[in-house]
Order: C-alpha cells, then structure tokens, then sequence
C-alpha cells in the first residue's frame, strides 16, 4: 500500500461527496480533510479502506426535507450526469432530471438510483413547466449539434437547417428559458460547444443574450473553459451562467492549473497498478496479462485506411488525418463519433505495432468521470455518451464558484420575501 493511494481515493471521493460528508465517514474534521487535499498533510494509508468503503457505498442520503443538501437543482438535458456531479460535489440535491436518450437515461439509471427519489423524464418539450419542482439552480447542457463546426457542415451537407432553424434541438434553448421564467431560480448553468459564439455570425448568441438578460431579467456571465486544465484533452466550452439578482461573480475566482495532467494519467496501467472494478472485470483491460483487451487495437486494414486518407488530406493541403497521442500528449476533442474509427484519439503502442483506441473507461477518466463511474451500454453506446459529455471536473470548479453567490441570494430571498414569477414563456 503506497501513500498515494488514499489520495488517489480521496480526490475520486470529492468528485461524488462534499468534504463534511467524507469527514464525518473517516471520523475526522474538516479541517483536517481540506488539508489533505491542498496537501499540506499526508492522507494516512490508515484510512485507505474506509475511503474505498465511502467510494463504493453509492446510496446518497440527501434529501430535499432534512440532510445536508445546501441547495437544490434540476438536471435539463442531463445526458450522463456530468453536470449534476460536478452540483453534487459540492452539497447539491438534484430534484428532477430530464433526458430523452435511452441509452443515456440507462447509464445515469445506474450512476444515480433512484434519480435521487425523484422522476426521470423524457423530452423536456411537452412537459409542463408549472410541473418542475422548485429549485435554487437549474443545470442544462442544451443540444449542442445545431452549434458545433461538425454539427453544422453535416447539417448543411444534408440541407438542414441549423442553429434555431432547427425545428427540433435548436429550439430547445427556448424550453430552458421557459423554465426559467416559470420557475424563476436563484441561478443557472448552461453548457454548449464553443462555436456557439459564433454561430450565424454570432446572432444565435446575441438571442439567447437577449433572452437571458433582457426578458427574464438575469445578471449572466459567460467564459470558454478549456477542459484540459483538469483532464489530458483540448476541449473548449462556453459555459454561461447566471443569477436571479445582482451579485459579486466573477470568473478570476476560477482555480484553473496552469500545467494540467497528460495522457498517462488516464491509460489502463501495465504495472500491476491497475484496479480491478467489478463493474468493470475484464472487460476493458485483463488483469491477469497486464494489457488492454486487444479488441481495442486497429485493425491491419483500419489502420491502413486511416494511414492512406491522412496521407491524401496532407498532398492536397489540409489539416484532416488521424491524431496519434502519446503518454505526454493531451488529446483532440473527444466526439460522439469516436465509436467509428477513434481516429480523433489514437494511442501509441510502438513503433512496430498498430495504434488502439482508448477504452470506454480511459474515455471515462477522460472526461473526469471516477473509477466508480458505472458503464452499462455497450462500446459504441459508451463511446457515444461520453463524446457528447462535460468534463465533469470542469463542473465541479464552476460550481465552487458559483456556490457562495446562489446562497447569498437565497438568504436575501428570505429576509425580503419570496421571488417574483415570470410568465414570459409559460
């Protein structure tokens, strides 16, 4: 048992649990618990199987009436949760979740049962918003197709319509801003690609602007977050928030690292290292080889497609190609389209030797998802799921920031009586 094994446990803890509920399961203070994640004090190896007993002990004992919960949040769009992780760390009560994608609600059926005794809808659409429950923030990582470059050359390649011409996701911004106008919030959160800003030469932004400030009256902030401060990927994502009343917010609170974790933090380990999930087994990586399951490797005949089409796209004078990553890269952008070929995110094996995918679990860490995490689709449904998720540490950060405005706003709530109703888009 090595020391940095209950820090390793420690850190996949906080990602699920607040810092006063891993306290109270260790039999420490939180002091004490905060000094072992600055690291200013050694988590003991003592401690390394109550942590593994929290770590696999999944039941969450919030509630909306009692508990520890600090503030209550709804789940739009809640794909496999990666948002509503990143809310929980931090003493957040989920009361609702919306998610059409069965193969998504199966995932987050698993990681969260129950829902958090509460109902997992479908689409968000026909649903009535007098029927939400209250909450103090509501989460959404809205579609993001109608605004991504990939999302919008296959649209216009098929002579759809993009962005709120899109008679199905683009419109579905408006279905947030309906509930938000109902239900009226003491903040929000929403999620989207990058290109978002720019999207019909930054008109869709300047609407969905107009919507949140001007008609429903929210103090908003937005940044480009790029997820590779906290996991080894280049994945940039506008992340807009905002508040019921006027507050303090500001982005410089973020705690971004400058020099963020490479590839080899995330690859199956060779060395024995490796820990055998049992959700997982063997299914990814066989423990008693040492090496990932060799499914994962290209085909001779993949490999060479992929070889010559790179090969082709450089003559010509494009950027198109394979990306091959190394223990010391950060990756491309994962996609939902990953399942294909992996050619955004190849791992090297060795000169001699065919290049491999990474594993739905390397995907998992990938996007800041703990080893608890549970995958219950298959490869193609996980490879999908997690392409189309947040990197959940990401969340996690702006969560922390946002948390001390929400409840200052909330106690203002309370000493000035309760929030004004909107019926804008009721």
């Amino acid at each position: 048992m090595t020391l940095a094994a209950p820090l390793a446990l420690l850190k996949q803890a906080r990602a699920r649990f607040t810092q006063r509920e891993i306290a109270a399961h260790v039999g420490k203070d939180i002091k004490t618990v905060r000094r072992w994640e600055k690291g200013e004090t050694q988590c003991p190896a003592m401690l390394e199987p109550a942590l593994r007993d929290l770590l696999q002990n999944r039941a969450r004992t919030r509630g909306s009436v009692g508990g520890d919960a600090q503030f209550r949040f709804i789940d739009l769009f809640a794909g496999i949760g990666g948002i509503r992780m990143g809310f929980e760390a931090h003493g957040g009560d989920c009361v609702f979740t919306s998610e059409w994608n069965d193969f998504s609600t199966k995932t987050y059926r698993e990681n969260y049962p129950g829902g958090g005794e509460h109902a997992l809808i479908g689409d968000i659409v026909s649903f009535p918003a007098e029927d939400v429950p209250s909450h103090d923030v509501l989460l959404g990582g809205f579609p993001c197709q109608p605004f991504s470059i990939a999302g919008v050359s296959k649209k216009n390649a098929l002579g759809r319509p993009h962005g709120f011409e899109c008679t199905t996701q683009g419109t579905l911004f408006f279905d947030v801003a309906r509930i938000i106008a109902a239900k009226r919030p003491a903040a929000f959160l929403l999620e989207n690609v990058k290109n978002l800003l720019s999207h019909d030469k930054g008109r869709t932004f300047d609407v969905i602007l107009q919507t949140l400030r001007d008609e429903l009256g929210y103090e908003v902030h937005y940044r480009v977050i790029d997820g590779q401060h906290f996991t080894p990927q280049h994945r940039e994502r506008i992340i807009i928030v905002g508040f019921r009343g006027k507050t303090a917010f500001s982005w410089d609170e973020l705690r971004l690292p400058e020099d963020g974790p490479r590839l080899a933090s995330i690859l199956h380990r060779t060395d024995g290292s490796e820990p055998v999930l049992p959700w997982d087994n063997d299914r990814f990586f066989d423990h008693a080889s040492r090496r990932v399951q060799p499914k994962y490797t290209l085909t001779p005949n993949l490999w060479t497609y992929l070889q010559n089409y790179a090969e082709k796209h450089r003559a010509a004078g494009n950027g198109f190609g394979f990306g091959m990553a190394y223990p010391t890269s950060v990756t491309r952008t994962l996609s939902a389209r990953y399942h294909k070929d992996g050619s955004e995110i190849l791992v090297y094996q060795g000169e001699s030797l065919r290049p491999r995918r990474l594993t739905p679990r390397e995907c998992a860490r990938l996007m800041g998802f703990p080893d608890t995490f549970r995958i219950p689709v298959s490869d193609t449904q996980a490879y999908r799921q997690f392409g189309n998720s947040v990197v959940m540490p990401v969340m996690r950060e702006v969560a922390r920031i946002m948390l001390p405005h929400v409840q200052t706003l909330l106690a203002e709530e309370t000493r000035h009586g309760s929030k004004q109703t909107l019926s804008l888009y009721a």
